[in-house]
């Protein structure tokens, strides 16, 4: 709080006072971020945060939850999923938190929501999409993106019906995200009678790619899927054309979507072309215009996870509000049985806590360094 709302407050204490009215400071209400806040994938962080806050400022200028102001705290697990679990447990016994945005990383969601069903606290991903986020009985587990058999059924039928791609070389990172995208994208090729002719792993952290790279020319790929995050899909599409594979198309998933790509790649020259698949530009929808408005107008580009978390801050003040308590098993309660309006527009959840609708598309990265939602095709 600033010093200003103490200030506030002391004043309406002693004006209630002189009045001889019975009066209470008004209470917080804390929901936990939790998220890549340092390391490699920082910038996904930085998105939530950027997201939730504005949300939150916007709940409190309305009436906060149950007439209390959301405070947000901050959980940095650096998507490592002990680090996931530490802080899970501080958001839960040491901060209070009735609700947690987050995690990032499917490899720190998972465990960390073990924490938060045993506290019975709610909680909402914005941006993991393993299946087993959602498929093991948690009754407060929510998400604000689709899932990993979702969107590989979408890059699948992309590779084979609009790229063309006959001969494809599946890569993952070996993490829960990561291998599970990947996994269930060359089942769909498979599916499509396009056996991947490669199905391989490599290792977070990797910078140097080299061997991959001879052993995708030793198999004439014509299309190559990355199963991870931007940290080493720069990296490897950089190798790629550096080898000298410039028409080899290369398609990643959303765990590329952050203008971070641009840098870890080595330059704008590397991403042009580059395909991904995600959720259909939140950005583009009339719900979302003046929320986007007000952060451009404020120098930042709400771009990638920044508006699932302000949605998903919506939608647990939403939930809270409207079982007009502040447990996470009320609200979960309310939350699958009743759609909220969100800056994405209107979302509803299935018994599970998966969405009823998942839009998945397919974006491009253009010479300029950024991305672009591609129209539908067959």
């Amino acid at each position: 709080m600033s010093q200003m709302f103490y200030k506030k407050g002391f004043l309406a204490l002693a004006v209630a006072a002189a009045l001889g009215v019975s009066s209470f400071v008004q209470a917080d209400v804390k929901i936990g971020v939790a998220g890549p806040m340092t390391g490699a994938n920082a910038a996904f962080g930085e998105q939530y945060m950027k997201g939730a806050q504005a949300a939150a400022d916007a709940i409190n200028a309305k009436g906060g939850v149950n007439g209390e102001k959301i405070v947000l705290v901050a959980g940095d697990d650096a998507c490592e999923p002990k680090q996931a679990v530490a802080v899970a447990n501080r958001l839960v016994d040491q901060d209070k938190v009735i609700g947690v945005v987050g995690h990032f990383c499917s490899s720190n969601t998972i465990p960390a929501s073990e924490v938060y069903d045993e506290a019975g606290v709610i909680a909402i991903t914005p941006g993991s999409t393993n299946p087993q986020v959602t498929e093991r009985g948690l009754n407060a587990m929510f998400r604000m993106c689709g899932r990993d058999d979702q969107q590989g059924v979408v890059a699948g039928d992309y590779i084979v019906d609009v790229l063309k791609g006959k001969k494809v070389a599946v890569i993952n990172d070996k993490d829960t995200y990561g291998k599970g995208l990947a996994d269930a994208t060359s089942a769909q090729l498979t599916k499509r009678g396009v056996k991947p002719i490669l199905e391989e792993g490599l290792t977070r952290g990797e910078k140097d790619f080299s061997a991959l790279v001879t052993k995708i020319r030793s198999k004439d790929a014509d299309v190559v899927y990355f199963g991870g995050l931007h940290p080493e899909a720069g990296p490897l599409v950089r190798q790629l054309r550096e080898a000298g594979l410039k028409d080899v198309k290369f398609m990643s998933d959303d765990g590329v979507v952050t203008d971070e790509l641009v840098a870890t790649a080595g330059g704008p020259q590397y991403v042009d072309g580059v395909y991904m698949t995600f959720g259909a530009d939140p950005r583009k929808l009339p719900e979302s215009k003046e929320v986007v408005d007000a952060f451009r107008k404020a120098g930042t580009e709400p771009e990638g996870y920044t508006l699932y978390a302000y949605a998903s801050v919506q939608a647990l003040a939403d939930a809270f509000n409207g079982a007009k308590s502040n447990k996470g098993e009320d609200a979960a309660k309310w939350l699958k049985a009743n759609p909220v309006k969100t800056v994405m527009g209107e979302k509803a959840w299935d018994s599970k806590g998966d969405l009823k609708v998942s839009d998945y598309v397919v974006y491009q990265w253009d010479k300029d360094g950024k991305y672009h939602q591609l129209e539908k095709q067959k």
